[in-house]
């Protein structure tokens, strides 16, 4: 479906910013300042459909509407069903909410020791540092508190999240996100990097963000410098679709690698953006052309007025199904479930055991063929040693 995988067909320009100078475009403040907000910004450059104008009555008490010009410009304006468009401009369909979704589908509030802090697994922490993103996902298992279009309210202490982590010597990694924590300043973002290090126990430091994405511009040579210098910092990037690869993503995540930051990729399993085995294959290829690891395929948590947007689960089992043997190993993602109510992720994979007993595994491999793998127990035969 997107065969051209090659860097030099990557969609990259300014598009209808055309006439704006190098230097606003690839300033990301600028990129901010003049970010699409409202129903009449976008109206200026597409043809928004009865839906999507209803929709955006419906995010301002749920989710609020942001586009960067940069990330604007991969939508498709003569496509509605255009999957970068469905991402981020909103639906009359979020007003639909059934009784299995929830405002906090993986429980993180009841996970919360002090503000900001979701202390769910043993050895590790989510540290939330802010409620704004450079763009909406209009599929946020944050809503709640992202944008505060729900006046969440939310004021994270970042004393009081830092002095959790170093009084619980049990944490060893720590992952920060919010929203998004690159839209930090410079300065704030260094000083808490910076004291995170300097907590002994802290092994191990991850960024999660769609800067990159949304707005390439941030990551100038002051963040660069700012992030390699933390020796154990790792950088995970949220990518959906292969239309998202960019020439200028490309360049940004080569300068992160070559500055010492691994990166990662969790994309959201979307219905009808995502949801097929040729485009999730391109975008896995692309990923690994720009350095990246494909690490999780998320099954869309069930956050209220989402269902339009989720697929059933065994759509994602059947992807990774038909990647395996089809493209390297590096390639394929795992596919995983957060839990409801705070049960953590949760990895769900084809069978591939056909069989198991005494003697061993059946097994089936990607093409369907069966294989007999013997099990562990020593079996005493008679030798007969030949001198």
């Amino acid at each position: 479906m997107y065969p051209a995988d090659k860097l030099e067909n990557w969609f990259y320009g300014k598009g209808h910013w055309s006439q704006s100078s190098d230097e606003n475009w690839f300033d990301w403040r600028w990129q901010l300042r003049n970010r699409l907000n409202k129903k009449e910004d976008f109206q200026k450059y597409l043809q928004l459909t009865d839906a999507e104008i209803e929709g955006f009555n419906i995010a301002q008490n749920k989710l609020s509407v942001s586009v960067t010009p940069y990330f604007f410009n991969i939508i498709d304006p003569n496509n509605p069903n255009c999957p970068i468009r469905k991402q981020v401009i909103p639906s009359s369909q979020e007003s639909v909410i059934s009784d299995t979704e929830m405002a906090d589908p993986v429980g993180e509030e009841n996970s919360m020791p002090v503000p900001g802090i979701v202390h769910r697994y043993p050895d590790r922490v989510l540290f939330l540092v802010t409620d704004r993103c450079a763009s909406y996902c209009r599929y946020c298992t944050r809503s709640r508190l992202v944008s505060n279009a729900q006046d969440y309210g939310f004021h994270p202490s970042f004393d009081e999240g830092l002095d959790y982590i170093e009084k619980n010597t049990s944490i060893r990694d720590v992952l920060i996100s919010g929203g998004d924590p690159l839209l930090l300043s410079d300065d704030k973002l260094e000083t808490l990097l910076t004291r995170l290090s300097n907590i002994k126990h802290i092994e191990f430091i991850r960024i999660g963000s769609r800067v990159p994405v949304f707005l390439p511009q941030r990551v100038t040579e002051r963040l660069l410098d700012i992030l390699k210098r933390q020796e154990n910092l790792w950088l995970s990037i949220h990518i959906n679709h292969p239309l998202e690869c960019t020439k200028e993503l490309y360049s940004v995540c080569r300068k992160l690698v070559n500055s010492g930051i691994p990166l990662g990729n969790q994309s959201v399993l979307l219905k009808d953006i995502n949801d097929n085995p040729e485009t999730m294959k391109s975008l896995i290829h692309r990923l690994l052309m720009m350095k990246v690891k494909p690490y999780y395929l998320y099954q869309c948590d069930l956050i209220e007025g989402s269902s339009h947007l989720r697929t059933d689960p065994s759509v994602g089992i059947k992807i990774i199904e038909e990647l395996r043997g089809h493209t390297t190993g590096y390639a394929i993602p795992q596919f995983v479930i957060d839990a409801p109510r705070g049960g953590g992720k949760i990895p769900l994979n084809p069978n591939y055991i056909v069989n198991k007993n005494e003697e061993g595994l059946t097994l089936k491999n990607y093409e369907g063929k069966k294989f007999h793998y013997p099990s562990g127990k020593t079996v005493k035969t008679n030798v007969t040693l030949i001198p």
